[in-house]
């Protein structure tokens, strides 16, 4: 199989047990996957910045009028519930890590969305004991000794795992095939498919994943193929395979039915990732008018008239498809010593996700285990004995523009708004090239995705100049004197150590919120510069350093292998 597709190199150290993973038979099935799909996600991704220069330029968004056909159709629908996905109303995301498993596979939530993406800063060793902990937990096999002395095992039990890869964007360099990093989501998929997906359906499950950042169709379209390949591979029963979409990228809002689609026959239901959303709207409209200037961060709910609209597309869109529509999560931290504080963070989940419950989702997030119980009592007291509403029909008249449009929301921005996005993203991107990927700051549960709405906004405060409503102009000099107020408070009393992962998330910042362009992820920098290991660690000179793993020779296949 190598032979074919070109043979992978181990560049990363390879830690205790990584031999259990990294082998090479994993690894030949990764380079099949490479070699006939990573020209077409090399050309995805350069469609992605070819429509964002049109955007750019005052290209509208809006509905697709090749594929009206498939909209208006009502003939078609997803794949039935497979094996351990019937009831979603509670789904816990957490790192893929042996006490984030631990606690998830004892939660009671209904499924655990076992994470190697936004919540996980991906170093080398972290995603390969990533790989393990998932290995051991589907095994049954995993066993986790808390700070108290308490024991908490898996039996095989549990939650039904869905697993995230990284994104199309990302690359692992830690693995090279003729030189060139792979794929990230090629090789999260890859090593767990092919470890794990007999035993999972030995379980009485099935290999169920979630999939990030999706901007397209055609990149829906991509996902099924590597799905149908996998199965033919490893003679898996097609459709075996189950995917759930995050909607969590404007452009992919206006495709939703067309996403829906191209993965039928292995989909699961979409879920609204608010806040990449939001960063991707910032991200995607950046440089057009003050119009679509956001306020601050905290002003923008899912109760505003733009995300609403979102939320009511993708529950109509879901359920005209039976397919099941999930909300975001629960972001609060109840683990707070001052009793009133639970309490009242508590009372705020059970709002929120008893308004979800009742405008028609089947099931959210939440980022903690405390708050598991509260969620599944909140989706009872809504549907009752029912386990999801997908039978449920509540036709959207959503327009383009109602997907955009800002009218009616007070776009104030404030210093305090500044600010905190940039003591929010100093604290989280300190934490983050230290290698860890999920936080608490004051008291909400933090990940890339918040992180990179609070660049994303600095980035376009001063690229328009924004007024604060204290009455100053976002600028250059004043966004300076705020990183250096925070980073002084930060550091104060702190050890070397610290203060140097400090000094790096500067820099990071720097690169996300105030070069000339705005750069599409903070992560794609930042890894290169800071976790991948030593001896391939780099100072991008621009945006084709960051691409190294989109340099597909022409011998890589660009037809699908299951037309």
């Amino acid at each position: 199989m190598c032979d074919d597709h070109g043979t992978p190199v181990v560049r990363g150290t390879m830690h205790p047990r990584f031999d259990q993973i990294v082998t090479p038979e994993a690894l030949a099935f990764v380079a099949a996957l490479d070699g006939a799909f990573a020209g077409r996600r090399a050309d995805l991704l350069a469609e992605r910045r070819r429509r964002a220069k049109e955007i750019d330029a005052g290209a509208n968004l809006d509905y697709l009028r090749e594929t009206a056909s498939i909209r208006a159709d009502p003939s078609w629908k997803v794949a039935a519930p497979a094996p351990g996905l019937a009831d979603r109303r509670c789904e816990l995301v957490a790192p893929a890590s042996p006490n984030t498993a631990a606690h998830a596979m004892n939660s009671g939530a209904s499924t655990w969305l076992a994470d190697l993406e936004d919540s996980v800063a991906p170093s080398w060793q972290n995603i390969i004991d990533g790989q393990l902990t998932l290995y051991d937990a589907i095994r049954g096999d995993l066993d986790y000794e808390s700070s108290d002395g308490t024991a908490l095992t898996t039996s095989g039990d549990g939650p039904t795992i869905i697993m995230r890869p990284r994104g199309w964007h990302l690359c692992e360099k830690h693995i090279t095939i003729d030189g060139r990093p792979i794929s990230a989501s090629l090789f999260d998929f890859g090593l767990y498919f092919f470890h794990n997906a007999k035993q999972l359906i030995d379980n009485g499950a099935g290999p169920y994943f979630y999939l990030p950042k999706i901007e397209s169709h055609l990149e829906a379209r991509l996902w099924n193929d590597v799905f149908v390949l996998a199965q033919r591979t490893l003679g898996i029963p097609q459709g075996t395979i189950r995917a759930t979409v995050l909607i969590e990228t404007l452009p992919a809002a206006f495709e939703m039915d067309e996403i829906l689609y191209e993965l039928r026959s292995h989909c699961s239901g979409l879920a609204e990732g608010r806040w990449d959303y939001v960063f991707s709207y910032v991200r995607t409209l950046a440089h057009r008018g003050d119009e679509f200037v956001l306020p601050d961060r905290e002003q923008i709910t899912m109760t505003t008239p733009f995300l609403r609209s979102f939320t009511q597309l993708l529950i109509a869109t879901s359920h005209k498809r039976w397919a099941y529509a999930l909300s975001g999560p629960a972001a609060v931290n109840p683990t707070s010593h001052d009793e009133a504080a639970r309490h009242r963070a508590l009372a705020k989940v059970t709002a929120e996700k008893q308004r979800e419950a009742t405008e028609g989702f089947d099931g959210s997030w939440v980022a903690h285990p405390a708050v598991v119980e509260t969620c599944l009592t909140a989706y009872r007291n809504v549907l009752g004995d029912r386990t999801d509403q997908r039978s449920l029909r509540k036709p959207a008249a959503v327009s383009a523009r109602d997907l955009i449009s800002l009218d009616g929301i007070q776009q104030t921005i404030s210093l305090n708004g500044v600010r905190r996005s940039v003591s929010v993203s100093l604290r989280y991107l300190a934490s983050w090239v230290g290698g860890t990927g999920a936080i608490t700051i004051d008291n909400l549960m933090e990940d890339a995705a918040t992180v990179e709405i609070s660049r994303a906004q600095l980035w376009q405060w001063l690229h328009h100049e924004s007024q604060l409503a204290e009455g100053p102009h976002v600028t250059r000099e004043l966004l300076d004197r705020v990183i250096d107020e925070e980073l002084a408070t930060l550091t104060r009393g702190q050890d070397a150590d610290t203060t140097a992962r400090f000094e790096a998330a500067r820099e990071v910042l720097t690169f996300g919120a105030l070069s000339d362009y705005l750069p599409g992820f903070f992560t794609n920098y930042a890894y290169v510069r800071y976790l991948t290991e030593q001896a391939l660690r780099m100072t991008p000179a621009g945006p084709d350093d960051l691409r190294q793993s989109e340099n597909v020779g022409a011998g890589t296949a660009h037809a699908s292998p299951a037309a």
